[in-house]
């Protein structure tokens, strides 16, 4: 039994490491798999202020370093690899097989998987290198630090719509940059959008190139119906055209949303069960709508001990 894990945990994000946290504090034998990107979203995020207890704010990749320190503090195992595959074996002793991208199987009778999700770019030139300085995924975390400056959000759904209306709760001004001639968010967004004198829209619009070495200072944009281009002077760049969650590796494993969300909440004695008795699930991967670490982190919290639960009754019950 030596070599079989209680729990592997997928993701080492906020809800992976606080799943990981009270895995371990539960006495299971519990490991965590880094991923393409240990750490999560945070480790792009310059500064956090709204999660409890940093008077000041802290940076992203220091809060997840710190808490990847507090799973090794107590004795946790944290690898630096990517999952491949689950295979359920349904068996006693070891339900699932994991297979790694090194070449590594790993055995265990339960998985959080906690493998979050990615905003998707617009793949333009310097991009990801002005994540921070400028440009974001996410309004509610970095909106506040553009008060009385020009910002953009490009985009046109829901999120797009809403994340406008928070930023010009600080920005003097916002751009709505939308490639079609309509938006797609529902009617009540839209009209939040339309009403609000510090929104502007501009219409089958695209952007070109960010402007700025070191900070974000602009955005060449382009309309696509007349061709016609020109320079907004912006120092913020909001892009909410969607999210990825990492959910490759569970296809045909465990039920999915088409977006490839991984679907929990239907067994009511384990509310962050996917569709497989044993397989638990937190954090952006699930979550379409808050997308925020602290919301991850107590997912996190919730999974591990649903886990620890369906572990111990299955004890019982032989």
């Amino acid at each position: 039994m030596n070599d079989i894990y209680d729990t592997v945990i997928i993701g080492s994000g906020p809800a992976g490491l606080t799943a990981a946290i009270y895995s371990i504090r539960a006495a299971l034998k519990t490991v965590v798999i880094g991923g393409n990107q240990p750490g999560g979203q945070l480790t792009i995020t310059t500064l956090v202020e709204n999660y409890p207890g940093f008077p000041t704010g802290v940076g992203g990749v220091k809060l997840m370093m710190d808490t990847q320190q507090q799973v090794k503090n107590l004795g946790g195992e944290i690898q630096n690899d990517v999952v491949l595959k689950i295979t359920n074996n349904q068996k006693p002793t070891s339900n699932f097989q994991i297979e790694l991208a090194s070449g590594k199987i790993l055995k265990t009778r339960a998985v959080i998987v906690a493998t979050g999700s990615q905003a998707k770019w617009l793949n333009l030139a310097r991009e990801k290198e002005l994540v921070g300085k400028g440009v974001s995924g996410c309004a509610t975390c970095d909106g506040m630090f553009f008060k009385d400056r020009v910002v953009a959000v490009v985009g046109g759904g829901n999120v797009a719509c809403q994340d406008a209306v928070f930023l010009a709760k600080f920005a003097t001004k916002v751009y709505v940059i939308h490639r079609r001639d309509q938006l797609r968010a529902i009617a009540a967004e839209q009209q939040k959008v339309m009403k609000n004198p510090k929104i502007e829209v501009l219409w089958n619009t695209e952007i070109v190139e960010i402007v700025g070495k070191s900070n974000v200072e602009g955005l060449k944009v382009k309309n696509n119906r007349t061709g016609e281009e020109k320079t907004l002077a912006v120092e913020g760049l909001f892009e909410a055209i969607g999210h990825t969650p990492a959910t490759e590796f569970l296809k045909g494993v465990a039920e999915m949303e088409d977006e490839g969300y991984v679907v929990i909440g239907k067994n009511e004695e384990y509310p962050t069960m996917t569709s497989v008795a044993g397989i638990f699930a937190a954090g952006d991967c699930t979550d379409i709508r808050y997308r925020q670490a602290i919301v991850a982190a107590g997912k996190g919290a919730m999974a591990a001990l649903d886990a620890e639960k369906w572990l111990g009754n299955r004890e019982r019950t032989g």
